[in-house]
C-alpha cells in the first residue's frame, strides 16, 4: 500500500475521493434495496409455486382415487423432454426465466389402459411443469441472494472502510499541514528576532 503523502495535492486528491465515495454510496445502497425487494418477490413467487404443488397432489388423489390400483402401470408415462429458458436482467443480475417446458408422453394403449389415464397424463404434465418452474425459481432466489450479498459487501466497504479511512487521511493531512504552517510561522519569527 502506498504511503500517504502529507501535502496539499494529496489533501485535494483525498477530498475528491471522499466526494466520489459519498456520491457513489447512495446509488449502491439504492441498488441493494432494489435487489432486496426483488429477492423478496422471488421468494414469494417460489413459496406460491411450492404451495401450488403441495395443493395439487391431494387434489389429484381426490380426483383420481384409482391411482392406488397397482395393476395399472403408469410410472414413467410422462417426463420432461426439454426446458426452454431465457435470461432476464434485473439490476445487473442475469436470472433464468421459464418460457416453455416440453413434456414427452410415452405411448400407451388407449384400449389397454383405463379411461382415467388420459386425465392422469394431463395432471402429470401440470405437475412436471410446476416442478420445473420451482427449480428455476430456486435458482433465481439463489442468484439474487448472491447478488444481494455482493452489493451489501460493496456498500459496507464504502460505508465502513473507504469513507472513514479517507476522512482519517484528510484529518491527518490537515493536522500535518497546520503543524507545518505553525512551525513555519515560529521559524519566521525566530529568524526575524535574530536579524534585529
Amino acid at each position: 500500500m502506498a504511503r500517504l503523502a502529507l501535502n496539499k495535492s494529496s489533501l485535494s486528491h483525498q477530498s475528491k475521493q471522499l466526494d466520489r465515495y459519498r456520491e457513489y454510496l447512495p446509488a449502491l445502497d439504492l441498488k441493494r434495496r432494489q435487489l432486496m425487494m426483488e429477492l423478496n418477490k422471488a421468494r414469494r413467487a417460489l413459496a406460491e409455486l411450492e404451495k401450488k404443488l403441495a395443493d395439487f397432489t391431494p387434489r389429484v388423489a381426490e380426483t383420481l382415487p384409482m391411482l392406488a390400483n397397482e395393476h395399472v402401470e403408469v410410472k414413467g408415462i410422462a417426463q420432461v423432454a426439454e426446458v426452454f429458458t431465457e435470461q432476464e436482467n434485473i439490476m445487473g443480475t442475469w436470472l433464468p426465466k421459464v418460457t416453455d417446458v416440453r413434456i414427452e408422453v410415452r405411448d400407451y394403449a388407449l384400449l389397454g389402459k383405463p379411461h382415467w389415464v388420459d386425465r392422469l397424463v394431463v395432471y402429470l404434465r401440470q405437475a412436471l411443469r410446476l416442478k420445473v418452474e420451482i427449480e428455476i425459481a430456486k435458482r433465481r432466489v439463489a442468484l439474487l441472494a448472491q447478488a444481494v450479498r455482493t452489493i451489501t459487501q460493496r456498500v459496507n466497504l464504502f460505508d465502513k472502510v473507504l469513507i472513514p479511512k479517507t476522512i482519517a487521511n484528510i484529518k491527518k493531512i490537515r493536522i500535518y499541514l497546520s503543524d507545518a504552517e505553525r512551525a513555519a510561522v515560529v521559524t519566521a519569527k525566530i529568524a526575524k528576532q535574530k536579524k534585529s
